[in-house]
């Protein structure tokens, strides 16, 4: 069950897509969870995809991405980040990859307690998407041929 809700917010968060502006039909416990945890967040929009909520959102400048199940209780954290934000080690490994393919997306997850990284590569003929849990070393989460 983990593994289809993560697969669902990597999915969401890659494909970006529309997003709701307003917080009608939305669960209250939802959104008074999002209002205690992110008081100064700015531009705020919510989306249910998957069964899930997905709230866009502005902190500190940095556009991020809060996770609730229908019942209202937050699942994961997610933001776009930059390669020099990542662990050394992490960083240091995602370069080998640069020399066959570039990166298109990275992101980083948090959810219970535990941070999980995501990065999308292109190449020529294929794209893959890596996963890093902790700093642990990069492993092929998704890989698709071009078409």
């Amino acid at each position: 069950m983990k593994k289809i809700i993560m697969l669902a917010i990597v999915l969401t968060t890659i494909t970006l897509s529309s997003f709701a502006g307003n917080v009608y039909g939305i669960n209250r416990k939802a959104v008074s969870t999002f209002n205690k945890t992110f008081q100064y967040a700015e531009d705020v929009r919510w989306e249910l995809r998957n069964n899930l909520y997905k709230v866009t959102f502005k902190s500190n400048g940095k556009e991020m991405y809060a996770y609730y199940n229908t019942q209202g209780e937050q699942i994961a954290i997610t933001r776009n980040i930059h390669s020099d934000q990542l662990p050394i080690t992490l960083s240091n490994e995602l370069k080998t990859y640069f020399e066959e393919a570039w990166v298109t997306e990275l992101f980083e997850v948090s959810a219970n307690g535990e941070t999980t990284y995501y990065a999308t590569l292109e190449s020529a003929t294929h794209i893959t998407v890596l996963k890093a849990e902790g700093t642990t070393g990069w492993s092929i989460f998704k890989k698709d041929k071009r078409k």
